[in-house]
């Protein structure tokens, strides 16, 4: 009598058509997604997974809440032996660097009364290489600095937090404090009880979003539960960064901050003087730079708060520039692939041709706002919700007397340059 037969690999016959393991069912291979074309390309394919990847951002929830536009963000890059490995091409650490200057760049971009600073732990200790400040510049030329991006040791994820909490000890009722560790390694050494510290940055509302580059750590998963952030393993190069990016945007209001207070402003003009005088940010002699309207004190750039009497400065185009995140543009309808029932023959925005022989090709397809029913191309989608943040449509629909209501808005706004005002913080 035969034996029974036991599969103990767990794969299945051939004849049954379903061949491999159980654990093969988890994960997504890339090379089964591309198909060639009828003329055996794979062009077209290649340029519809990047069309998708770049629609993906955009697909987002884009409804109206409320989200704290003043921010103060510490970022925490971890520069322990770990970095040095290279799984993440060039190295885990100079894919880090270039990853942080691109987000400062950004985060000033997206968020520009806000605030921002760098912290960085190797030998088990934390150092603060930039404190909270407005100033891009700043920022990148201390990680450009080859002596603050050597790496050594092991890092000290307690130090780190204790550090970038004290640092914001400061921070106004209005402001939002949060931290973006960047973590390579699967240990940490500190001084005392960890579970002591994430207590302290839960009960000061810190919110703590980290990016791991190995294997997901029980600690980060439980500080970042606890503080309401953010936690996630990147995959690949573009993983991390889509990861790290998710930052940029200002996140909800807690329920204990959904009341709204007024915060005192000033919007000081550029002035330049013949003789150079001393500036109270950098106690520099300089012939330009912007006189607080309140106590008169110079300061070298906006927005920024004024070292004598705390004032924030500000222009009026920054605190335009950072409500875009509480009323953002509604994802655009897209139309069917063989443009029928198409309104225009052009994109709103650019003029370009909807060509109906190339309908359903990779990056042809045509997008309906859905307030003001204009069609718009795919170039001219990303542009309009990553960059303009406004609906040109929509705007041009406007009457004549909205025009007019805009137009004296923005006189108003320039008459109160060099004079202080009071703006809701939201």
């Amino acid at each position: 009598m035969d034996e029974e037969y036991i599969d103990v690999d767990g794969t299945q016959d051939e004849d049954t058509g379903k061949a491999g393991y159980a654990w093969e069912e988890e994960y997504k291979r890339s090379w089964d997604v591309l198909q060639e074309d009828e003329e055996g390309r794979l062009s077209s394919v290649v340029a519809q997974l990047q069309h998708q990847r770049k629609r993906r951002r955009l697909l987002k929830d884009t409804a109206v809440i409320q989200r704290g536009i003043i921010r103060h963000l510490f970022i925490i890059i971890d520069l322990s032996e770990a970095m040095n490995e290279k799984d993440l091409r060039p190295s885990r650490v100079e894919l880090s660097i270039s990853y942080a200057k691109q987000f400062v760049i950004e985060y000033f971009d997206q968020n520009p009364i806000s605030q921002l600073g760098i912290v960085i732990t190797r030998d088990g200790i934390a150092e603060k290489l930039t404190e909270l400040s407005g100033n891009p510049n700043d920022h990148i030329r201390a990680l450009e600095t080859r002596k603050n991006i050597e790496t050594s040791g092991e890092p000290s994820l307690q130090n780190a937090l204790q550090l970038a909490r004290s640092s914001m000890v400061g921070v106004p009722s209005h402001g939002s404090k949060e931290i973006l560790l960047v973590f390579g390694a699967l240990t940490t050494c500190d001084p005392s009880n960890i579970h002591d510290t994430v207590a302290l940055l839960q009960r000061e509302n810190v919110r703590v979003n980290i990016v791991g580059l190995a294997a997901e750590i029980q600690i980060c998963r439980e500080l970042s539960k606890a503080t309401k952030g953010t936690y996630g393993v990147v995959l690949n190069e573009a993983h991390y960064k889509d990861l790290m990016f998710e930052a940029v945007p200002p996140p909800a209001t807690g329920p204990n901050k959904s009341r709204s207070n007024l915060v005192m402003m000033g919007f000081p003009r550029r002035q330049t003087e013949n003789q150079p005088t001393f500036c109270v940010c950098h106690s520099k002699l300089t012939t330009a730079g912007y006189i607080c309207p309140r106590c008169g004190s110079k300061v070298c750039e906006l927005p920024s708060d004024c070292d004598i009497c705390g004032l924030t400065l500000v222009s009026s185009p920054h605190l335009a520039r950072s409500y875009h995140h509480l009323f953002p543009v509604e994802n655009f309808d897209e139309e069917s692939e063989l443009y029928s029932g198409l309104k225009n023959t052009h994109c709103f925005s650019c003029l370009t041709v909807f060509d109906k022989q190339e309908a359903g090709a990779p990056g042809t397809g045509v997008f309906k706002c859905p307030k003001c029913e204009q069609e718009f191309c795919p170039d001219c989608d990303i542009f309009i919700h990553e960059v303009l943040h406004n609906c040109p449509g929509c705007w041009a629909g406007h009457d004549n007397s909205s025009t007019s209501v805009i137009a004296s808005s923005a006189a108003a706004t320039s008459r109160t340059a060099n004079t202080t005002t009071t703006t809701p913080a939201v």
